[in-house]
């Protein structure tokens, strides 16, 4: 059953907005996607209807507690998880995992040591070298080939021992595009008794994400780069999370997942990121063969189906950027391996900053994104870092084939002066 385009597209009002008669071309996808009329809906309806902390007994309160369950449990269905009870909500990836680094913590030693990796973005970095610090833990690296921008795995029987204690890794680049192996990095890391920490905020939207077939310990993810609002999300194994000491003030429930979601949570976040679940599932139903199957199903299914059109997409995108004079992909660009990327390409143009190309599209309303976009060690790793960094492109499923062309069409004027 193939993808409609344009009825996906009529969800998302924000791919409607023109900038003095131009179009605009969301090409900033992994730095935020835009949102559907779902999302908008659920948002507006919360703040409009059910406005009120959780925990009472009139109708706003207990429609807020309503709200709050089908979070969770929508978050569950898309992640794949056991029980809506693995699912955290928080602020957002970032502070979600300082404070599970924090919990961890707890459970770790001097002398203990983390793998972290010289690919990720480095909310899943810094967190664990700032407790490491803390706690005297040392630490080690996971590189990744310049050549083949995959993790040099041949090295995680030198770099995983008796006393790896967690690994936190990166289930795809938010630079690079490089989706994981995780599975094979957690069974490494299971098989002396550690932890895997996954961040999978650039795979969530463009992937089936199944949490238990990952066989990880921990997942953090985004709702706003999977068209819902800025909301992190945290799933963990139920016996962990039940486990693990909570930082949690004295009166607050006990009860998974309370136990480790600190304070008032955004309920209008959490309605919104509903609604982003609801979104997806509706073109599970609709578009891709799942009606009448259940959530989980029909997510699975859209998920599919959308990865399926953004592999072609970012062939068009590939094959285009490879023939303009000067520029280098840094990822994979072979056209048989596209299925191990998620549709983000970051190049660099001979004789041009990449901050300069990046204004000279903007003022043809076409975004954007340049810079290191917290992958540190990754422009470390390809000297670029302190240079500039890197032009990104990231691309969702809501954009087009005419949409790439233009860009292709514009950077190339830009190129040649």
């Amino acid at each position: 059953m193939p993808l409609d385009i344009d009825r996906i597209r009529s969800q998302f009002p924000s791919l409607f907005v023109r900038d003095d008669g131009t179009p605009r071309v969301y090409f900033d996808n992994p730095g935020g996607t835009q949102v559907p009329r779902q999302v908008i809906d659920r948002t507006s309806e919360y703040f409009t209807r059910w406005n009120a902390n959780s925990g009472g007994p009139f109708r706003t309160s207990t429609e807020t507690d309503r709200v709050l369950e089908d979070a969770h449990r929508s978050m569950a269905d898309l992640l794949g998880a056991s029980s809506p009870d693995e699912i955290v909500f928080g602020q957002n990836m970032t502070s979600l995992t300082f404070a599970m680094s924090r919990t961890l913590g707890s459970r770790f030693r001097p002398g203990d040591r983390i793998l972290v990796t010289r690919m990720d973005h480095d909310a899943n970095v810094a967190p664990w070298l700032l407790l490491a610090r803390d706690l005297g833990l040392e630490v080690d690296w996971l590189p990744f080939s310049t050549k083949t921008f995959r993790y040099e795995t041949e090295l995680l029987d030198d770099l995983v021992g008796e006393r790896t204690v967690l690994a936190a890794v990166n289930h795809a680049s938010n630079a690079l595009g490089t989706i994981n192996d995780v599975a094979s990095i957690a069974r490494h890391v299971h098989a002396v008794g550690g932890l895997v920490y996954v961040d999978s905020v650039q795979y969530v939207p463009h992937g089936v994400t199944d949490v238990r077939a990952l066989d990880c310990d921990f997942l953090v993810c985004s709702a706003y780069k999977f068209f819902g609002p800025h909301q992190g999300i945290l799933w963990g194994r139920e016996e962990l999370l039940g486990n693990l000491p909570a930082y949690k003030v004295r009166p607050a429930s006990d009860d998974l997942p309370h136990r480790h979601e600190t304070g008032t949570l955004s309920h209008e976040g959490m309605a919104g990121t509903a609604g982003a679940v609801d979104y997806l599932a509706w073109i599970g139903s609709e578009m891709a063969g799942a009606k009448g199957q259940g959530r989980r199903a029909a997510v699975v299914a859209a998920m599919a189906a959308l990865a399926g059109y953004e592999r072609i997409l970012c062939r068009r995108l590939i094959d285009g950027l490879v023939r303009i004079p000067g520029l280098r992909i840094h990822g994979i660009t072979d056209p048989d391996q596209v299925s191990d990327r998620v549709p983000t390409v970051v190049f660099d143009v001979e004789g041009h900053a990449a901050s300069d190309l990046n204004r000279s599209l903007a003022r043809e309303g076409i975004f954007a994104w340049d810079g290191n976009y917290y992958a540190l060690e990754v422009m470390r790793t390809l000297g670029f870092e302190g240079q500039g960094g890197l032009l990104r492109i990231g691309l969702a499923h809501y954009n087009t084939a005419e949409e790439v062309d233009r860009l292709l069409d514009t950077l190339t004027r830009i190129v040649r002066g």
